[in-house]
């Protein structure tokens, strides 16, 4: 509103007022009304006009007038505040993907008895309002409770350049997998702004086929560690490993790492060097999880590693079981002729294994039992206590290192810039 303008209830009376004197007035009079009401309601004289002119609006609804008011609210106010807890507790997903989460988690919820009817605002209406709530609506209102972080990483990728030809490449774009089994593999470095010194790396491990992910702690990138880390994901996936795709980094691209896969009758493939589209979906892992949970801090330290390693087999669990996910499934073209990706409905990972058919009765029963028990909200509560801890110990330490940083290239452009010698004319 302007300012000077009066309220709409005044407004109102104001047209009521002048609505007759305007039709019948001469025109010299009508600008004299005009001004009148301009300087009585702060209003430009266009909106004015329209006021006192329209033919539709007589005493009784000349409210209409007034384009300012609103729908009434289709939602309540209880059920905003729900939609915000239930958003919290499911780690701040879009509106898209937390449409598809309400029906899978509310009754989750309510067996836990977390969502209780008749306790913190939750009802049957509520519950009703909630599984109705279209994703553009969810979006608009969590929009003014969304935060992000704004700290980034760095890369730790080193070529191993030794046995890069004898590795088979595999390129975005390359027929998709039809089965459960075949992993992208990278790895995540904990190291602050800087790499120097040990520091913490995480093993994402992604099935491209069902979105499964597994993550592992990584005391550096010696070989003997990657080894461990890769026999503990065989040991903890629900199904077979039948290949791996990894980057180009010498942790994969060495002869312990391939004589272990050719052991097992893995395939093994590597990416194209600088294309992060060929590993667009353990890459999307690494941003959405590994740096969403566990942060940018530096982790270096023992207790720190075991910390992220309890802090992982939780985040596991939720991702897998509770978080569903889209899959790309081919290409359409829209009605100006350009290419458009299309996309299947969401489905959590868990069921994805499921409708695959590939588990025997025993696993799958026993996947099923371990679903049951996993109370989303509890996982959540475990989430936060060990991101607390994890910032604890690391959040102090990663700062001073970040300050240092930034002095000492702070220092090294000075003196960049004191040894270059300008030449006069």
């Amino acid at each position: 509103m302007n300012k000077g303008v009066v309220s709409v209830a005044t407004r109102i009376e104001i047209t009521k007022q002048l609505k007759q004197a305007y039709k019948t007035a001469a025109k010299s009079e009508k600008s004299e009304i005009l001004d009148q009401f301009c300087a009585t309601t702060g209003v430009s004289r266009v909106t004015a006009r329209r006021y006192l002119t329209d033919p539709n609006l007589g005493a009784k609804n000349v409210t209409r007038i007034d384009r300012r008011h609103h729908r009434p609210t289709k939602y309540s106010a209880a059920s905003r505040r729900v939609l915000v807890w239930l958003w919290r507790v499911m780690m701040y997903p879009c509106g898209k993907y937390m449409q598809q989460m309400l029906p899978e988690w509310i009754p989750r919820l309510e067996a836990h008895h977390e969502l209780v009817y008749g306790e913190h605002d939750y009802t049957s209406e509520v519950r009703a309002e909630l599984l109705h709530m279209s994703a553009a609506t969810i979006d608009r209102y969590l929009r003014e409770h969304r935060r992000a972080l704004e700290l980034k990483g760095i890369s730790a990728t080193r070529s191993g350049a030794l046995l890069r030809t004898s590795i088979q490449i595999r390129k975005a774009g390359d027929e998709a997998e039809t089965e459960p089994g075949f992993l992208e593999c990278d790895t995540v470095a904990h190291c602050a702004p800087t790499l120097q010194g040990e520091f913490a790396r995480t093993l994402t491990a992604t099935c491209v086929y069902t979105g499964w992910t597994h993550l592992e702690v990584l005391r550096n990138n010696a070989r003997v560690h990657m080894i461990a880390a890769l026999e503990r994901l065989e040991a903890a996936l629900p199904f077979d490993i039948a290949g791996l795709d990894c980057d180009n980094g010498s942790e994969f691209i060495n002869d312990q790492v391939i004589t272990w896969a050719g052991e097992r009758k893995i395939f093994f493939t590597r990416s194209r060097p600088y294309k992060k589209n060929d590993q667009a979906v353990v890459e999307s892992k690494n941003n959405h999880i590994v740096r969403k949970y566990g942060f940018y801090y530096r982790y270096d330290t023992a207790e720190e590693r075991d910390v992220l390693a309890k802090l992982w087999q939780v985040v596991g669990w939720k991702m897998n079981f509770f978080t569903p996910t889209k899959k790309p499934v081919g290409w359409s073209v829209d009605g100006q002729g350009r290419r458009r990706r299309v996309y299947d409905a969401p489905k959590t990972p868990f069921q994805r294994l499921l409708e695959a058919g590939v588990l025997s009765h025993t696993q799958e029963r026993m996947l099923r039992a371990q679903y049951a028990k996993l109370n989303p909200v509890e996982l959540t509560r475990d989430i936060v206590r060990y991101q607390d801890m994890l910032i604890t110990k690391a959040r102090w330490k990663t700062e001073v290192l970040t300050a240092e940083v930034a002095d000492a290239q702070k220092s090294r452009r000075k003196r960049q810039a004191g040894g270059v010698k300008i030449h006069s004319a």
